[in-house]
C-alpha cells in the first residue's frame, strides 16, 4: 500500500469498495477497508496525518 493514506482511501473508493472509521481521536484515525459489499474487512489504515484527518472530516465512511 501507498504511504499516503489519503491516496489509499481514494483508490479504495474508486474501486467501488467501502472504508469505515473504526476509531478516531483528536490526533489519529483508524480506518477499516472493506469489500465492495461492505461485509469483510480486508485491511486497516491507522494514521495521524493531518491530510487524512481533513479528508475524512466528520464522516464515518465513504458512504456518508
Amino acid at each position: 500500500m501507498s504511504d499516503d493514506p489519503v491516496a489509499v482511501l481514494q483508490r479504495w473508493e474508486d474501486a467501488g469498495a467501502v472504508w469505515r472509521v473504526l476509531h478516531r481521536n483528536d490526533a489519529s484515525v483508524t480506518v477499516g477497508l472493506f469489500t465492495c459489499d461492505g461485509g469483510e474487512e480486508v485491511d486497516r489504515v491507522t494514521s495521524d496525518a493531518a491530510a487524512l484527518l481533513a479528508f475524512i472530516g466528520a464522516r464515518t465512511s465513504n458512504l456518508d
